[in-house]
C-alpha cells in the first residue's frame, strides 16, 4: 500500500520546495562577504559554502520542514480535486482519490497526520533558530507555520478554496519565494537585507511558471469544474505571455543580484540554469495539444533546483 502513498506525495515535486530553502542559506555567505552585523548559527553544507560555524540543524529541520508541507499540500489537492471532481480524466499523473485508490477518509485523516509532524518539525526549527533569547521572533515565525500550513491545506479544499479563485499563483510566490528564501536567510542571522529578496523573488516566480504550466495543461477540464485559475481567467494566448514574463522575471532579478553584489566571474554560472528554461519558453509558445506541457513541468522544476545548487555554489 506504500506505493499509492508515494504517489499522492508527488515525490517529484520535492526539489523545487527545498530550492527556496537551499538558496535562502547560500545566502549566509552573501550576509559575511557584507560584513553582516549578524554571524549566529552559520550554514555549513555540501554545496561548495565551506569555512562557517557547523550548525546544520537549522538547514535539516527547514528541509524537513518544507517537504512536510509540500507533501501536505499534495494531499490536499488530491482530496480536494478528488472530492469535487476536478481530477475525473485529467491529463498527466494519475490522483489517488479520484482514482478511488485511496478514500477521502484515509486521505484526510493522512493531512492530519502529515500536519501534525510537519509542526512538529516546524517547532523544533523555531526553537533551534530562536531559542528563548528571540521570543518575538518565535511568534512570528509560529504565526507563519500556521499560515503554511492553513495555505498547503486551503488550495483546494473547502468552499473557499483560492486555488479555484485564480489566487494559487499570489500564494505560490509568497511561500516558495519570500518566505522559503528569506525565511530560511532570517533563521541564521536575525536580520534582512534588500538584495536577499532578489533571488527570493526569483525562486517564487520560477515557482510559479511551474504552477502556471500545470494550469495551462489543465485549462479546459478546470473551467469545466469552476476552477477558475488565472490561465482560466485570462485564456490560453495571455497565459503564454504570462509565463515569458515570469521566466524573463527571475532572470532580471537573478542578473541584477549578480551585478549588485559582483566578485567574481564565476557567479555568472548560475544563469546556465535558464538556458533549459529559455528551451521551455520556445516550446510553450509552440504548444497546441495541451497534454504536451506535462514534461515541461518537470523541466521547470528541475531548472529551478539547478538554479539553486549552482545559486549555492557559485554565489
Amino acid at each position: 500500500m506504500i506505493k499509492p502513498w508515494l504517489a499522492a506525495a508527488r515525490l517529484r515535486t520535492l526539489p523545487l520546495s527545498i530550492s527556496g530553502i537551499i538558496v535562502g542559506c547560500s545566502l549566509v555567505n552573501f550576509s559575511i562577504n557584507n560584513h553582516s552585523e549578524s554571524s549566529d548559527g552559520l550554514f555549513t553544507c555540501c554545496f561548495g559554502c565551506y569555512h562557517y560555524y557547523t550548525k546544520y540543524s537549522i538547514f535539516i529541520l527547514a528541509i524537513l520542514t518544507t517537504i512536510g508541507f509540500q507533501v501536505l499540500s499534495n494531499f490536499a489537492n488530491d482530496y480536494g480535486d478528488g472530492i469535487r471532481g476536478t481530477d475525473d480524466d485529467r491529463e498527466g499523473e494519475q490522483r489517488m482519490v479520484a482514482s478511488g485508490i485511496i478514500s477521502p477518509k484515509q486521505m484526510k485523516n493522512a493531512m492530519i497526520i502529515t500536519a501534525i509532524i510537519t509542526f512538529i518539525f516546524a517547532l523544533s526549527l523555531i526553537y533551534v533558530a530562536f531559542g528563548s533569547e528571540n521570543f518575538g521572533y518565535s511568534i512570528l515565525f509560529l504565526f507563519l507555520g500556521i499560515a503554511a500550513i492553513i495555505a498547503a491545506v486551503k488550495y483546494t479544499v473547502g468552499k473557499s478554496a483560492y486555488g479555484y479563485s485564480g489566487l494559487g499563483d499570489i500564494f505560490v510566490f509568497l511561500f516558495f519565494g519570500w518566505l522559503s528564501v528569506v525565511g530560511s536567510y532570517f533563521l541564521y542571522t536575525k536580520s534582512l537585507n534588500f538584495d536577499v529578496f532578489l533571488p527570493a523573488t526569483a525562486i517564487g516566480l520560477l515557482s510559479a511558471a511551474v504552477l502556471n504550466l500545470n494550469n495551462m495543461r489543465d485549462r479546459i477540464k478546470d473551467k469545466a469544474h469552476g476552477k477558475n485559475t488565472i490561465v482560466v481567467k485570462m485564456g490560453s494566448k495571455n497565459a503564454k505571455l504570462y509565463h515569458y514574463a515570469l521566466i524573463i522575471g527571475a532572470y532580471i532579478c537573478t542578473h541584477s543580484f549578480i551585478i549588485r553584489n559582483y566578485y567574481s566571474p564565476k557567479q555568472f554560472i548560475i544563469l546556465i540554469a535558464f538556458i533549459p528554461l529559455i528551451m521551455n519558453m520556445v516550446v510553450v509558445g509552440k504548444n497546441i495539444i495541451l497534454k504536451e506541457l506535462d514534461p515541461e513541468l518537470k523541466k521547470v522544476a528541475l531548472s529551478t533546483f539547478l538554479y539553486a545548487l549552482l545559486f549555492a555554489i557559485f554565489n
